[in-house]
C-alpha cells in the first residue's frame, strides 16, 4: 500500500518554476497529482515543464501568471480548471527579496514591490483558490490544502531585511486566519518558514550571508532539495488533515540557535 499516493489530485505551485517550488512540484507529481506551474519566466517554466514530464506519473502544465496582477491569478485559475477540473492544494510559493536596505533607507515603492507580491499575491491566491474549493465543499466533496512558503526571518531579526520579514510575518497571519475561516469547509492552511536553502535569491545576495547562515545553523548546511519533495507530498495527503493553523520552521534548527 502506498501511504502517500496523489493519483487523481490536482495542486496549483505559484512560482513553481525553480527554486523551492520546483522542489515541491517533483514531489507532487512523482506521488500522482496533477500539477500546475503558475509562473511569469517562460524559459524557466518550459525547462521545469520537461523535467516533471519526464516522470511519467502525472500530467503537469505551466501558465503564465504574475501573483501581483490579480486579473493573472484569475485567468490562471481559470486555465487550471479547464485542464484538471479541479484544486485540491494550493502552494503559495511566489516570492521576491526585498530591497536590501536598512530601515532609514526603505522606499515606500519597494515597500510596496515586496508586499504585493509576498503577501497580497498569496492571499489573492488563496481568494481564487478558496473559491472553487469552497463550492466543491457545498457540492459534498469538501476538502482543500493551502501551504504557503513563508521564511525563517519572519520570527528572527536579519539586517537589512525588514521589509521581507514584514511581507512574510502578515503571510504567517493569513495562514492563521485561513485555517481558522475554512476550517468549516475542511480547507486547512500551514506555512512553511524555510531557512537557508540554495535558490535564486539566495544566490544573488551577498556571499558573506551564505556563510554567516550556515555557522549558525545547528546542522551546519543548507536545506536540501530533495526533501522538499517529501515535504510537500504530506502536507498535500490526506495524513495531514489534522494539522492547521501551523507556522513550521523547516530550516536545520536556524530558529532555535
Amino acid at each position: 500500500m502506498d501511504l502517500f499516493d496523489l493519483s487523481g489530485r490536482v495542486a496549483v505551485v505559484t512560482g513553481g518554476n525553480g527554486g523551492l517550488g520546483l522542489g515541491m512540484a517533483r514531489g507532487l507529481v512523482k506521488a500522482g497529482a496533477n500539477v500546475a506551474i503558475w509562473a511569469r519566466d517562460e524559459a524557466k517554466k518550459a525547462k521545469a515543464l520537461l523535467e516533471l514530464r519526464s516522470y511519467g506519473t502525472a500530467e503537469a502544465i505551466t501558465l503564465i501568471c504574475d501573483v501581483a496582477e490579480e486579473s493573472q491569478i484569475e485567468a490562471a485559475m481559470k486555465k487550471t480548471l479547464e485542464s484538471f477540473g479541479r484544486v485540491d492544494a494550493c502552494f503559495a510559493n511566489a516570492g521576491r527579496a526585498g530591497q536590501g536596505a536598512a530601515i532609514p533607507d526603505l522606499t515606500r515603492e519597494g515597500w510596496d514591490e515586496v508586499m504585493a507580491v509576498n503577501t497580497r499575491g498569496a492571499a489573492l491566491t488563496y481568494k481564487h483558490v478558496t473559491r472553487h474549493m469552497i463550492e466543491r465543499a457545498k457540492n459534498g466533496d469538501p476538502g482543500g490544502k493551502l501551504i504557503a512558503t513563508s521564511s525563517g526571518q519572519s520570527i528572527m531579526g536579519v539586517n537589512r531585511s525588514s521589509d521581507y520579514a514584514a511581507s512574510k510575518a502578515a503571510l504567517n497571519g493569513l495562514t492563521r486566519g485561513a485555517a481558522f475561516e475554512l476550517a468549516r469547509h475542511q480547507i486547512t492552511a500551514n506555512a512553511l518558514l524555510f531557512g537557508y536553502y540554495e535558490t535564486d535569491i539566495t544566490a544573488a545576495a551577498d556571499p558573506k550571508f551564505a556563510r554567516w547562515m550556515e555557522k549558525r545553523i545547528p546542522l551546519r548546511r543548507p536545506g536540501d532539495h530533495e526533501g522538499l519533495e517529501g515535504l510537500a507530498v504530506f502536507l498535500a495527503s490526506q495524513h495531514s488533515d489534522y494539522i492547521t493553523g501551523q507556522c513550521l520552521p523547516v530550516d536545520g534548527g536556524l530558529s532555535i540557535s
